[in-house]
């Protein structure tokens, strides 16, 4: 491995383990002296034993909140792992942060652990011990379409849709949060940590003037022998823990969509080796061939249109035993038949023309598709604008819209412009998107978009009547794209859950196939249409 690139991995490990150390030694054991394990701690006894959890959103909220203290994580743990042999989908709130309130990512956090639940039909388990919403902010997380009131709907959802949902009722679960645990199929209480209500003693005191301890009023006593809201009385976060693997245990049978699988065969390439070609100038060309090498079965690949519309590679192989489908830029530079170049990274209208029929052929033949992408956009200029590149475009942008077999999104480099949504980027629904430590994602590059921006502002000014030196431009240059690198740093994105998680690039098959063995989970595909297509 290079050492830049081994620097970076480094960097970010380093970031990553302070990240999972949620508010701090002190709040773990202020957790610890209530009796209480942390979330990490609850997740890794629910889990089989040997089995990691498959993190997503680790990198949610990072350097956001910084005014409210920040809120690693977004304040809650979710990711992917078997329970007792069955993979489900785990939502752990992290009392170490801010008590576990929920902040607008957290939301969001959450919204997305049941969006892949739902899509995937994974069972789903919800540790609870929250605050509730943090009301200094309740503006930006109370009443809209994708925050705090769609979890509930979606509870619903999922509970119409036949996938299971077992809530642990394991610190505070406080007013509207009260519904989640109760609206799934089953609640478990732990005694003397563990409480449920609509509103706590303080709100109750001061509406109605009633004088009672959070105990009485919603702990597992109550709610187990009284109300009959919940439906299992444990003693301590073991034992919850415990009962929630027996229930899982004795779920019925499952139908699967039965994806294509074979014996899994090792990469002809080994990462360690197609990392050292890897370029750490982001600008200039590889072959995106040894990448698609380092991750397939050997000798399973079927190139489709192997010698048109170059600048993208389709084709058929295997990961770790599935059948997959592939769409990867490629980043060297080629030259088509009739002579001309085309450079490395760009969709011209043969390459999205190649794309979208190849993707048209997977909805066929019931295939899931893993884009790697590493795209600097469709070309421009003349002779593609009269060539049809927009048409062609739309052609590959419908096909991965409309597209109802799993998709798998990994972006190694690049993901700039229409480039980031031809390649299904968060937008088009990827059941899973990761990205390696080298991504950016942005509307386009960091060199091109200080430029421009720059001279708006310089014209701007000068329009002003203010004369401004080679030097005063330079320094409005500089601001401009340390802004804007900022913004298209990887941890930027991982922040905002433009992606699911930051993958080192020798964990890309493992967490690939993974993707494709909780998408067999759902027997459902919608037919495939695509309405009016250009052609």
């Amino acid at each position: 491995m290079n050492d830049w690139l081994k620097e970076l991995l480094d960097e970010l490990n380093s970031e990553e383990e302070k990240i999972k150390q949620g508010g701090g030694k002190r709040r773990i054991e202020k957790e610890h002296k209530k009796g209480k394990l942390t979330a990490r701690e609850r997740i890794e006894l629910l889990l089989d034993e040997g089995e990691e959890l498959n993190e997503m959103g680790l990198w949610a909220a990072y350097e956001m909140y910084e005014d409210e203290g920040g809120c690693p994580a977004a304040g809650v743990v979710i990711g992917t792992g078997k329970v007792s042999g069955k993979t489900c989908m785990i939502v752990a709130n992290d009392a170490t942060v801010k008590a576990g309130a929920w902040f607008p990512m957290t939301a969001k956090k959450n919204l997305r652990a049941q969006e892949i639940a739902i899509e995937n039909h994974l069972p789903i388990i919800y540790l609870v011990d929250s605050a509730g919403v943090y009301l200094p902010m309740q503006d930006e997380i109370f009443p809209d379409k994708e925050h705090f009131g769609r979890i509930f709907r979606n509870n619903a959802v999922i509970s119409a849709k036949g996938i299971p949902q077992i809530a642990a009722i394991m610190g505070s679960c406080v007013a509207g949060g009260a519904y989640l645990p109760i609206m799934s199929d089953e609640a478990l209480i732990v005694d003397g940590t563990g409480s449920v209500f609509l509103a706590g003693s303080y709100l109750v005191k001061a509406a109605i003037g009633e004088d009672v301890d959070n105990e009485t009023l919603g702990g597992a006593t109550t709610h187990t022998e009284i109300s009959g809201v919940t439906d299992y009385k444990m003693e301590d976060d073991s034992e919850c823990l415990l009962t929630i693997r027996d229930l899982v245990d004795k779920l019925g049978p499952q139908q699967r969509a039965g994806f294509n699988r074979k014996e899994s065969v090792k990469p002809e390439i080994s990462i360690e080796e197609m990392l050292e070609e890897f370029p750490a100038d982001r600008t200039k060309p590889y072959d995106m061939h040894k990448v698609i090498g380092s991750m397939i079965d050997a000798d399973s690949f079927t190139e489709f249109k192997k010698g048109y519309g170059n600048t993208l590679i389709t084709g058929y192989a295997r990961i770790d035993g599935w059948s997959v489908g592939i769409v990867a830029n490629q980043r060297k530079i080629v030259k088509n038949k009739q002579g001309e170049m085309q450079i490395g990274g760009v969709i011209y209208s043969d390459s999205a023309d190649k794309a979208a029929r190849f993707i048209m052929n997977c909805n066929q033949k019931k295939i899931p598709i893993v884009f790697l992408q590493d795209v600097t956009g469709f070309m421009i200029g003349k002779r593609s604008e009269h060539g049809g590149i927009i048409k062609d475009g739309a052609k590959m942008v419908n096909a991965v819209a409309n597209s109802t077999v799993p998709k798998i999104t990994v972006i190694v480099g690049n993901s700039y412009g229409a480039g980031n949504y031809a390649m299904c980027g968060k937008a088009y629904d990827p059941r899973f998107i990761y990205a390696w430590p080298t991504a950016q994602i942005a509307v386009m590059g960091g060199t091109q978009a200080a430029k421009v921006l720059t001279q708006i502002q310089v014209s701007s000014l000068e329009k002003r009547g203010e004369e401004l030196s080679e030097d005063d431009k330079a320094e409005i240059l500089q601001r401009i794209k340390s802004r804007y690198d900022r913004q298209t740093d990887v941890r930027y994105a991982a922040a905002r859950l433009w992606v699911d998680e930051i993958i080192p690039p020798g964990d890309t098959r493992k967490r690939i196939s993974h993707a494709i063995e909780c998408a067999d989970h759902n027997p459902e595909l919608p037919e495939f249409k695509t309405g009016v297509i250009q052609v």
